[in-house]
């Protein structure tokens, strides 16, 4: 264990002022999104598939729905409802013409550059200010948070499947 790993008033702080941080920025990012999404006239679960669209392009729908953690029949009424407000559209797959792939239009990219552009723009000046070896740090733990949180996901997942309630439990750690 290096000296700078071991556990410290300053240390214990810090970590502290991290996790407040983390919390208090999902937090805002929650809020920019429901907005995003009322601006759109979006439900999140919406927003959440053409986030995965407009990162990743066209997809089949079993792709999305994976992706977003859906499933067949959830991803149908989504692809549905977007393809009404022309934000997606479904096209033939040039591989296999008798599969369908869901993509973004040029409408939804239009839409989510007017509203979140001025977001990219305000944050690339903060991001330039760090040195390579910095930024390869941060999305080292951006990732690692990242996979932290779907592991979490994954694990409420089998509390709900195991029918959890919190009606007569004790709030404790993971059993």
């Amino acid at each position: 264990m290096s000296r700078e790993t071991i556990i410290t008033p300053d240390r214990e702080a810090l970590i502290d002022e991290l996790t407040s941080e983390i919390r208090s920025s999902q937090r805002a990012t929650d809020v920019v999104d429901n907005v995003v999404c009322e601006l759109l006239g979006i439900n999140r679960t919406d927003a959440r598939c053409l986030d995965v669209l407009e990162e990743r392009g066209r997809l089949s729908a079993g792709e999305l729905a994976a992706a977003s953690h859906l499933t067949s029949g959830a991803i149908t009424a989504v692809v549905d409802r977007l393809e009404r407000l022309g934000y997606v559209r479904r096209v033939a797959d040039p591989a296999d013409r008798r599969r369908v792939l869901v993509e973004p239009t040029p409408a939804v990219y239009e839409a989510t550059r007017e509203l979140m552009d001025v977001l990219a723009e305000e944050g690339r000046p903060m991001v330039e200010r760090y040195s390579n070896d910095q930024l390869r740090l941060m999305i080292e733990f951006t990732r690692a948070g990242r996979e932290l949180q779907e592991r979490h996901a994954e694990w409420l997942r089998e509390k709900l499947r195991d029918g959890w309630s919190p009606a007569g439990r004790t709030h404790s750690a993971r059993t």
